[in-house]
């Protein structure tokens, strides 16, 4: 991706989208990064001039090979919601200095057999080598530590529309794993 076409804003967050994507069984899809142990959701920059939904399937070609008619949106978040990266993750030497994401949530439904999930279908490296279901809370468990609240408010605000009978309870490790933020979180 070319970072110097990405919106960077004056407080130094990238713009960003993120794409939870569900199953019929409303489990959630997490992507293994390539030579890494990390999972994560889809998510990519949004370019200068391009409106976050188009970033939103872009990225999700991109990333997972699906096309705009093998998925259905159902919500996404009503604001930014950002993260800050650690220290040793802000590349000091780009301009403007990047240091950290506001990303735009999209909660996308599968309407496409599994076998359409491909991470080739652009000429750009793969983002993933692996990829699994899961249900609901646990990619918060699996992703990069300083990445775990905005994907637990993310999860929270856009499971309302997934889970609309009410959210599945939070598992054991909920209040271990995320600390401070989740008791200090208003959920």
């Amino acid at each position: 991706m070319d970072r110097e076409a990405d919106d960077i804003d004056t407080d130094g967050y990238r713009a960003n989208v993120g794409i939870i994507l569900m199953n019929d069984d409303r489990q959630v899809f997490i992507g293994g990064r390539v030579a890494a142990r990390g999972w994560q959701f889809p998510q990519g920059g949004i370019r200068r001039g391009e409106r976050a939904e188009e970033a939103l399937y872009r990225e999700l070609t991109e990333e997972v090979g699906l096309r705009p008619d093998q998925v259905e949106v159902i919500a996404r978040t009503q604001s930014w919601l950002r993260y800050r990266l650690p220290p040793q993750f802000v590349r000091r030497d780009s301009s403007p200095l990047c240091i950290g994401q506001k990303q735009r949530w999209y909660l996308l439904k599968l309407g496409a057999s599994e076998s359409a999930l491909r991470f080739d279908a652009t000429e750009q490296p793969p983002e993933f080598d692996r990829w699994r279901w899961v249900d609901w809370w646990d990619a918060v468990h699996d992703v990069i530590y300083f990445k775990r609240f905005v994907y637990s408010r993310a999860l929270h605000e856009l499971g309302a529309h997934a889970f609309p009978e009410g959210l599945p309870p939070y598992p054991p490790w909920w209040r271990e794993r995320m600390g401070a933020s989740a008791r200090d979180a208003d959920y």
